[in-house]
């Protein structure tokens, strides 16, 4: 079978040791690769790990496991699809890290693939798909860590709660059939829910805000029944850059489930002064934002606890 060796690379004004961190740490790949939806580990140790990665790839929302070696020293990662999605065959690569001076970087991105049966059709796509992916990685990689680096104050974290006396499933599954949200959820106009992979989904939907604005959102949810679904948003409202979030359901022996939504944010300064005025502040921008996103959440976590406790 023909293997196909392609190197991408990027130079970023960070540390090399952070830019390191960064990858090396999956739980930060939804905020800095815009490909990827979801990350959990399936294994780990010291130095070999084995993690599971949902993510886009030509505008379809992929899964596949991946091994990967930890190389902390030499600022190196390895990594290998261990069950690759067709068209692919075998996939499997190296980031390497390489310190330009105190605060710059280059950052080398390998890839070698086989399509399935050598086929032609099939090595073309993954050859966009690759090419597409990495250079999107790549400059994605560069925007945020520079804004990490720069920035702390526009990223931000925070959940909301409720005690339910309920089941984690009732909860669970209201959240997952946001295809009845529109009958369900006085904030949500019209709802497009797409499940062609079980556990795998697109959700996009039109909400109303306070004012009686209508917003398009979009985005892929990576469901883990009956305790948790994962979600990265794709299309943004103006003062966010990244919006990743994850709902949790966990039952308690006495009979209580505290589901919470949790939302990790990333601000647009760029849009603060067109929607907020031109006196606005970054702490103004995260107090509309959290207190938009916190309203929405908090509203379908009430009507999710209704819901579970009439169950």
């Amino acid at each position: 079978m023909t293997t196909r060796e392609v190197e991408h690379e990027i130079t970023v004004a960070a540390p090399a040791g952070t830019v390191y961190r960064l990858i090396a740490e999956v739980e930060n790949w939804p905020r800095i690769f815009p490909p990827t939806i979801h990350v959990d580990h399936v294994e780990r140790g010291e130095h070999e790990e084995r993690i599971r990665i949902w993510a886009t790839a030509n505008g379809e929302a992929k899964q596949w496991t991946s091994r990967r070696t930890l190389d902390a020293a030499n600022l190196k990662i390895t990594f290998r699809q261990e069950v690759s999605t067709p068209p692919v065959a075998a996939m499997g690569g190296t980031w390497l890290i390489e310190p330009l001076s105190e605060n710059a970087s280059r950052i080398r991105l390998l890839h070698d693939y086989r399509a399935l049966d050598d086929d032609p059709a099939g090595l073309q796509w993954i050859e966009e798909a690759v090419d597409r992916n990495s250079r999107a990685e790549l400059a994605a990689l560069k925007t945020n860590v520079e804004l990490t680096v720069a920035a702390e104050e526009l990223t931000f974290s925070f959940e909301d709660s409720v005690r339910v006396r309920g089941s984690a499933k009732d909860l669970y599954d209201f959240v997952n059939e946001a295809g009845a949200w529109a009958e369900r959820l006085p904030h949500v106009a019209t709802v497009r829910l797409q499940e062609d992979t079980p556990g795998l989904q697109s959700l996009e939907m039109d909400t109303r805000a306070k004012d009686g604005s209508v917003h398009t959102t979009k985005s892929y949810r990576v469901c883990f029944p009956h305790h948790k679904i994962a979600y990265k948003q794709v299309t943004l409202p103006a003062l966010m850059t990244l919006h990743t979030g994850y709902w949790t359901f966990e039952e308690g022996a006495d009979g209580v489930t505290v589901a919470s939504s949790q939302h990790t944010v990333v601000l647009n300064t760029a849009n603060i002064a067109r929607i907020l005025g031109a006196d606005a502040t970054v702490a103004d921008a995260r107090d509309y934002v959290r207190g938009a996103l916190s309203t929405n959440s908090r509203a379908t976590l009430g009507h999710a606890k209704d819901y579970a406790e009439k169950h």
